[in-house]
């Protein structure tokens, strides 16, 4: 098994949703992947370096059909030097017909690497195949702070910590198994498959197996996947 087949991502809507890794999963699968579409329903830091080609554009069907250079990322518009605005999440459902992978951003965490979603989020098109919550591993053993974590609150609402406590696997694990956290607004049809990234030295995948079976324990999920986007070969475990 490789990350693409670990992460099932290999056809479908893939989104993806947390903090930790979000954008470097999707160009590490986006460069695996024969004809894959990318884009988001919230906005995008500019990511025309991990694609081919970027149309802007409001009708993305039409920059799909008519693509030579892949893989291809698909916005609506570019808000500033910096970022892409996401489309409306009914925009992305419609394109559920179409036989590429097609990658989804569909939240925000500011570059902090664990997260709770607010009440906007995530943005989740119906159409979803697979819904994949990250966290990173570097998080278990760090207090519960605004430097690592985005949405403080919504965490401490899940797990009870309050603000500086140390984070544990169980809390980690607490956020991605829940209906208020990782799989929150969980389509129907759709597969969670919950990842943690950055597992990058063997104390990190032990830390991270300890997530992964605490997950398991709360939610009904295959399986948990544990990687490290920046390697060549990403995937470290299925568990």
């Amino acid at each position: 098994m490789d990350i693409v087949d670990a992460l099932d991502a290999r056809h479908g809507t893939i989104c993806f949703v947390g903090a930790g890794g979000k954008k470097t999963t999707m160009a590490t699968l986006a460069a695996r992947l024969e004809h894959a579409v990318v884009t988001a329903t919230v906005r995008i830091p500019i990511f025309d370096g991990w694609v081919e080609d970027v149309v802007v554009t409001e009708t993305p069907r039409t920059a799909i059909d008519e693509a030579s250079a892949w893989p291809l990322g698909v916005v609506p518009a570019q808000e500033r030097p910096d970022r892409y605005r996401g489309y409306d999440p009914g925009t992305v459902a419609d394109l559920a017909d179409i036989d590429h992978p097609i990658l989804v951003k569909a939240d925000g965490a500011r570059m902090r690497e664990f997260k709770a979603p607010s009440d906007r989020e995530p943005q989740l098109p119906t159409s979803a195949s697979t819904v994949v919550p990250i966290a990173s591993a570097h998080v278990v053993g760090e207090p519960l702070t605004d430097d690592i974590v985005h949405r403080v609150d919504e965490v401490t609402a899940i797990t009870g910590l309050a603000r500086g406590d140390e984070i544990r696997p169980q809390d980690v694990a607490a956020v991605l198994a829940h209906e208020q956290g990782g799989l929150k607004d969980l389509p129907a049809n759709a597969t969670a498959v919950p990842l943690l990234n950055m597992v990058d030295d063997a104390g990190l995948e032990t830390s991270a197996r300890a997530v992964a079976e605490a997950i398991h324990d709360q939610a009904d999920v295959s399986r948990v996947v544990l990687a490290e986007m920046r390697s060549d070969d990403p995937l470290v475990a299925v568990v």
